[in-house]
């Protein structure tokens, strides 16, 4: 009975997606060293060998939660894009405010992702997803970049900011509840990078 089961799910796509789920309630109960493919195994109740079928090793199935992380990321990203306001400066602010989504909505991938984990870089969801959330970034961020200046450096630049926002909020203000009555909104962060972008935009 339970082979039949197990042979079902193989096919049909479905024990794949259960053992990404119980790898990622691993990583919200133990951080990325807490994963296991035996206990995700146990989780999705099949056998300690059928991992095999899907991800040849740990590495495997890391690669296979950062897929799914960096998916959500560009949903959260893109979800506030397709409200935004039609100015350049509407839609880079837009998706800072997804990437803040995706880190208070998933703060466990936020962090898997950009752990500096191993991931199979040519697992083709992988690559495909994270791709996908870059160009968001990069696509975003394109209007504003000065002539004669590297796109990266804006892209950094605009990467580094709300990353380390969103990553500083997440751990300052839980180990000191104190700073939630001085910490900055991130508009009034924000505000700084628009002076700083159109004031490179305009100068020739």
């Amino acid at each position: 009975m339970s082979d039949k089961s197990g042979n079902s799910r193989k096919r049909d796509g479905s024990l794949k997606t259960a053992l990404v789920d119980a790898g990622v309630e691993l990583l919200g109960k133990r951080g990325a060293d807490g994963l296991s493919l035996r206990e995700c195994a146990a989780m999705a109740g099949v056998s300690h060998a059928a991992p095999g079928y899907h991800f040849k090793n740990l590495m495997g199935l890391s690669t296979a939660i950062a897929a799914r992380g960096y998916r959500l990321f560009a949903d959260a990203m893109t979800k506030r894009l397709e409200a935004a306001g039609s100015s350049d400066m509407d839609r880079l602010a837009a998706i800072c405010h997804g990437y803040m989504d995706y880190a208070s909505a998933h703060p466990d991938l936020f962090l898997f992702i950009f752990s500096g984990q191993k991931f199979n870089e040519e697992d083709e969801d992988f690559c495909q997803h994270a791709a996908h959330a870059y160009a968001i970034l990069r696509n975003t961020c394109a209007p504003m970049v000065p002539p004669g200046t590297d796109r990266e450096e804006i892209e950094v630049l605009v990467w580094s900011l709300v990353h380390g926002y969103a990553q500083l909020s997440m751990t300052r203000k839980k180990d000191n509840p104190k700073l939630d009555r001085s910490w900055p909104e991130f508009d009034q962060v924000f505000r700084h990078l628009e002076r700083a972008l159109s004031l490179d935009v305009t100068r020739d």
